[in-house]
C-alpha cells in the first residue's frame, strides 16, 4: 500500500512537471513595443517656409544728369544720415575732343559769325545816322509849324519818319546781340576736355534721402555714368520684414493676423512675427526635386524689438513655422501610433499586458502628432509604431523595461 501511495505521487509529480516543460516550450514571447501614455498637452499646427529678410523700404539713389560719377564717399556699411550725408558726387560730362576737319569747320563759323556781328554793328551806325537826321528833321518842321510857316501834315510825316528811324535803331541793336550770341555759341565748339568753361559747376553732390545705412554701391571708382544710373542703394535695416515662398494651396489656409515663429535665423532664441499680407498672384516655380509647383510670396512683419534681433540684416535666411491652429491643452497621440482599419483610423491600447484595437476620432494633425477626439482618455497607454506581430489579444512588453 505505501509503494502504492509513494508511486501515485511520483507520477503526479512526473506529469506536472511534463506539463510545465510543454507550457514553456509552446507559450508566445510577450512582443516588445514602444508605448506612450496619452495626455493633454500644448500644440501647434504650422505650415513650414524658408524665408529670407528684406529691408521694407530701399532707397535708390541715381545720377540726375549724364556725366563722370567720382570715386564714392561712402562705403557698404556705413551709416548716413537724413539730408546730411553726401553719397554721391557727379561731374557734368566733358566735351568731346574735336579732330582737324571738325575744328576747322568750327573755326571757319566762329570767323564768319565775327563777320555778322561787324556787319551788324556797321548796320548799326548807319541807322543812328539816319535816326539823328530823322530826329534833326522833325524838329525844324516843328519849329515852323509853331510859326505857322509849315503845314501840319508835313509835321505828321516827319513824325513818321522819326519813328521808323528810331524802330531801325532798335532792331540794329538787336541784331547785335544775336550775333554776340551766336559768335558765343560757336566759339563754345572750340572748347575741349582740357579746357573747361571758367564758370562750369564743379558736380552734383547727391545727399542721402533717409537715415540708415548703405546697402550696395554701384561702383567705387570713378566712372562715366548715364542720367538714371544707381549709384548708391539704402535702407534702414531696423526696419525689417520676411517674405517666405509658400504653396498656393497652403498660403489659403494661412488666416488673417496669423502669428509666425522665426527660427534658425542665428540667434539664441526665436523670433515673433505676424501676417502682413499675401501676394495676389501665384507663380509657376520648380522644386529642387524639378516639379512645377504654384507658390506665392507671403509677407511677415516682424514684432520682436531690434534690439533683441541684433544682427540679423537684409536677404538673411531663417526658417518660418506659420501658426494654423494652436491649443493649450491637446489630446493628441503621435502620428506613428495610427493605422488604417477600412475608413476609420485606429490605434493600439494596451490592457492587462494585451493589446486591444480601439477606434478614434481625429482633429486637427501636425508634423508629428494628430489630436483626438473620441476614443482615447488621459492616461491610456497606446503602442507607437505597431508591427505586423501586434492583434488584438497579443501580449506585450514595454521595451524600455528590457
Amino acid at each position: 500500500m505505501v509503494w502504492t501511495v509513494r508511486s501515485v505521487g511520483l507520477t503526479a509529480a512526473g506529469v506536472a512537471l511534463i506539463g510545465g516543460l510543454a507550457y514553456v516550450a509552446f507559450r508566445e514571447d510577450p512582443v516588445p513595443v514602444d508605448l506612450i501614455v496619452v495626455a493633454a498637452s500644448p500644440m501647434l499646427v504650422t505650415i513650414d517656409a524658408d524665408g529670407q529678410t528684406r529691408i521694407r523700404e530701399i532707397y535708390d539713389v541715381a545720377a540726375p544728369i549724364t556725366g563722370t560719377a567720382l570715386r564714392a564717399p561712402v562705403m557698404v556699411g556705413d551709416r548716413v544720415i537724413a539730408q546730411e550725408t553726401v553719397v554721391a558726387r557727379v561731374e557734368p560730362v566733358s566735351p568731346s575732343l574735336l579732330d582737324a576737319r571738325s575744328r576747322a569747320q568750327v573755326e571757319a563759323a566762329v570767323a564768319e559769325a565775327e563777320a555778322s556781328l561787324q556787319v551788324a554793328r556797321f548796320e548799326l551806325t548807319r541807322v543812328e545816322e539816319e535816326a539823328s537826321l530823322a530826329q534833326m528833321q522833325f524838329d525844324r518842321t516843328q519849329t515852323l509849324v509853331a510859326r505857322g510857316v509849315s503845314s501840319i501834315t508835313q509835321l505828321e510825316s516827319d513824325t513818321q519818319a522819326l519813328a521808323v528811324a528810331q524802330a531801325a535803331v532798335a532792331a540794329a541793336r538787336s541784331r547785335i546781340a544775336m550775333a554776340e550770341s551766336t559768335l558765343v555759341r560757336i566759339e563754345a565748339g572750340l572748347v575741349g576736355p582740357e579746357d573747361p568753361a571758367p564758370d562750369a559747376q564743379c558736380c552734383v553732390e547727391l545727399v542721402a534721402p533717409i537715415s540708415g545705412v548703405v546697402l550696395s554701391v554701384g561702383t567705387i571708382s570713378e566712372h562715366p555714368v548715364l542720367a538714371g544710373a544707381p549709384l548708391v542703394t539704402l535702407g534702414d535695416p531696423s526696419d525689417l520684414e520676411i517674405v517666405a515662398d509658400v504653396l498656393s494651396s497652403d498660403a489659403v489656409r494661412i488666416g488673417e493676423g496669423a502669428r509666425a515663429i522665426v527660427e534658425r535665423w542665428g540667434g539664441a532664441a526665436p523670433l515673433e512675427a505676424v501676417l502682413d499680407r499675401i501676394e495676389p498672384a501665384a507663380e509657376t516655380r520648380v522644386s529642387a526635386l524639378g516639379i512645377e509647383e504654384q507658390r506665392v510670396d507671403v509677407i511677415f512683419q516682424i514684432v520682436t524689438p531690434a534690439d533683441d534681433r541684433a544682427g540679423l540684416g537684409h536677404g538673411f535666411s531663417v526658417f518660418l513655422r506659420v501658426v494654423e491652429w494652436e491649443s493649450d491643452a491637446a489630446l493628441q497621440v503621435p502620428l506613428g501610433a495610427l493605422f488604417r482599419r477600412a475608413d476609420r483610423w485606429a490605434v493600439y491600447v494596451v490592457q492587462d499586458g494585451m493589446a486591444v484595437e480601439r477606434e478614434v476620432t481625429l482633429g486637427q494633425r501636425g508634423a508629428r502628432s494628430a489630436v483626438v477626439l473620441d476614443g482615447l482618455s488621459p492616461g491610456d497607454r497606446i503602442i507607437t509604431h505597431p508591427s505586423d506581430a501586434i492583434a488584438t489579444g497579443t501580449a506585450v512588453v514595454d521595451r524600455s523595461t528590457l
